[in-house]
């Protein structure tokens, strides 16, 4: 420990016996109902990324492939995975735990949107009990035979991302990004706080990296050209897959059908998932 130790271990990068101590005591068990192999964070530097539709993705591209697979909403303030997967009815409890709400093909979803009485509540909530809350999604939910927990983060790199990182045993993180020359930076963020957490890189997906026009085939970078790989090589990591901007994507996570959206983009990163087992 340094002499000018603060004991705030989230902030320091510095290994040591009393940080290590101290990292454990925020530590959570996963109900002893569940059964989950591993735990992926999907995380984004800022909003409007399409982050949490990358999560829905990952969750059915998994699914397709012949693996269980859930999703952990930790977006508490702006949930948006259960309207994603078109789901009308609330998550229910006993006194044993709370269930999860499976989708159609059997992924299982756990949100703040299934337990409010309304879909537009809004969730004006202090961060620490954000924090607790996404905590007992991990400890009070009984998660089934799952292979991949995906979580989906909100955007940065504040309270909930440390709850999640100090709190939950995850195996790596996929960042996700968009082609604008704020991603360096943001990028950076994200890497940083993973290596600050001890937790792997498994890569980064860009969205929205180009449209392809129906009629001609043409890719046109709406949002400029990408220097995602130079990005990546800087620190080491993967670039997974690029997306491109689909309207009928977007028409499919609006009206709850991402799961009959039948496209292979992620079927590369599922590979790489896969491996993990």
């Amino acid at each position: 420990m340094s002499e000018n130790c603060d004991h705030n271990c989230g902030g320091c990068s510095t290994e040591c016996a009393d940080r290590e101590e101290t990292k454990n005591d925020f530590s959570a068990q996963a109900h002893e109902l569940s059964k989950i192999k591993k735990v992926i964070g999907v995380v984004s530097g800022k909003g409007g990324v399409g982050k949490s539709m990358v999560t829905s993705l990952l969750a059915v591209t998994m699914k397709r492939m012949g693996y269980n697979a859930a999703i952990l909403d930790a977006d508490i303030t702006g949930p948006s995975i259960p309207k994603s997967f078109g789901l009308k009815e609330k998550a229910q409890g006993s006194e044993i735990g709370l269930f999860p709400v499976t989708s159609k093909t059997g992924i299982e979803i756990m949100s703040v949107n299934l337990l409010l009485e309304n879909d537009t509540d809004p969730v004006v909530w202090r961060g620490p009990v954000i924090g607790n809350t996404v905590k007992q999604f991990w400890t009070d939910v009984i998660w089934g035979e799952v292979d991949f927990l995906f979580i989906d983060m909100p955007p940065g790199t504040g309270d909930v991302a440390l709850t999640v990182f100090q709190s939950v045993p995850v195996d790596g993180i996929i960042i996700i990004t968009s082609p604008q020359e704020l991603v360096s930076m943001i990028v950076s963020k994200a890497v940083k706080m993973a290596e600050m957490m001890n937790i792997p890189v498994v890569g980064i997906i860009e969205n929205m990296s180009y449209f392809k026009a129906p009629d001609t085939g043409t890719e046109y970078k709406i949002f400029g050209e990408s220097h995602l790989e130079e990005t990546a090589a800087k620190h080491g990591i993967n670039v997974l897959a690029k997306m491109p901007i689909d309207p009928k994507l977007a028409a499919a996570c609006d009206s709850g059908m991402i799961e009959l959206f039948d496209v292979a983009w992620l079927e590369p990163v599922g590979d790489v998932l896969a491996k993990m087992l």
